[in-house]
């Protein structure tokens, strides 16, 4: 699975990237701004994204085009999960900051999981 690492914070997109890739997954990125993850939102299945970005406090703007124009899993990974309320439409998880690798290892599983049963239901023969 290509997961998309959206976080401005160069230690913290580092853990994510390791912590994907120990998973099993490819990485994609990181990016820090919205004009970045939408140029590889098409090679992306799954976006780790944070709230606040380099442009802002984009996070769920982003969240919001990269579900609807690119059919992209969203996991928000943020240091103030209360922001994102009841959730956002579409958005599999929101993990608070600070992260455990088993929390984002644990999203990133479901995340593929329910990715693998929407696939298979939509296969043709």
């Amino acid at each position: 699975m290509n997961v998309m690492i959206v976080e401005d914070e160069g230690l913290i997109a580092m853990e994510l990237e390791r912590i994907a890739q120990d998973a099993g997954h490819q990485t994609v990125g990181p990016v820090s701004t919205i004009e970045q993850a939408l140029a590889y939102a098409p090679k992306s299945d799954v976006a780790l994204v944070d709230l606040s970005l380099a442009d802002g406090a984009s996070g769920a703007q982003l969240a919001r085009r990269l579900i609807d124009r690119y059919g992209v899993d969203v996991i928000f990974v943020t240091g103030s999960p209360e922001s994102v309320g009841n959730g956002i439409e579409g958005a599999l998880d929101v993990i608070a900051k600070p992260f455990t690798d088993e929390r984002i290892t644990r999203a990133l599983a479901r995340a593929q999981s329910l990715r693998r049963d929407y696939e298979g239901r939509n296969a043709v023969f």
